[in-house]
């Protein structure tokens, strides 16, 4: 018998390779944009916008910064030294590198042949934290768009993962029991703690074998061709 029927899964990291792909639309913003007059290689530039970057989404799901600060400043902190301040030239950038990820479509291994097996028995949806315009385009762009029924962004709900607020939303908005629903995410604090939280279990793609901080998830694997063991 199965125990879920509904499977709130993460975008970013979980099936759609977020590392890679917009490590490579970078190196191509730092060729078309001449970054290197000022950064003496891309990895140097990329070492330095990373961490930032991370850093700016934590404060996001926090609410601490909103999405225009995040999206200005995750560039203007790496063009500033270059003396490109502006918001103008620091949008066109961004929007820009917004553009250039849309049309990426590198996968996390097995993502799509998970998704052809949970298809026939589980309602999918997407949850995630991402801007719509960016969203839609990735999810159609790389394949995945058939797979669910329905995407559920933090804009839609005005409040990002962690927060309660969201997995109620998603809840309500999906006709979905929370005991019959499982969150699967790579992102500890934004999916797992935050689908805790909500008293939805959890499903930790975890492929670094980190160790769970303050309790232990439902559901733990490595790879996504793991949870053909569990679902």
């Amino acid at each position: 018998m199965i125990r879920y029927k509904n499977l709130f899964i993460d975008l970013d990291d979980t099936l759609w390779d977020t590392y890679h792909n917009n490590k490579e639309c970078l190196e191509e913003i730092y060729t078309a944009h001449n970054f290197g007059r000022y950064y003496a290689s891309f990895e140097a530039f990329f070492n330095i916008y990373m961490p930032h970057n991370m850093d700016l989404w934590a404060k996001y799901r926090s609410g601490e910064v909103d999405r225009q600060t995040l999206i200005i400043e995750r560039f203007r902190y790496m063009t500033r030294p270059m003396g490109i301040e502006d918001v103008k030239s620091v949008m066109a950038i961004n929007n820009d590198f917004l553009q250039r990820t849309t049309k990426k479509t590198r996968l996390v291994p097995g993502a799509i042949e998970l998704l052809k097996y949970l298809y026939p028995s589980y309602r999918l949806f997407i949850l995630s934290n991402g801007f719509r315009e960016v969203q839609f385009k990735k999810l159609s762009n790389s394949g995945l768009a058939p797979y669910f029924e329905r995407m559920i962004l933090s804009e839609d709900a005005n409040i990002q993962k962690p927060h309660k607020g969201i997995f109620d939303f998603a809840l309500r908005n999906t006709n979905s029991r929370r005991n019959e629903s499982l969150m699967i995410g790579d992102s500890w604090d934004a999916d797992i703690v935050g689908a805790y939280n909500s008293k939805i279990d959890q499903l930790w793609l975890n492929p670094e074998g980190l160790p769970a901080e303050g309790f232990t998830p439902t559901y733990t694997v490595r790879s996504l061709e793991e949870i053909k063991n569990i679902l």
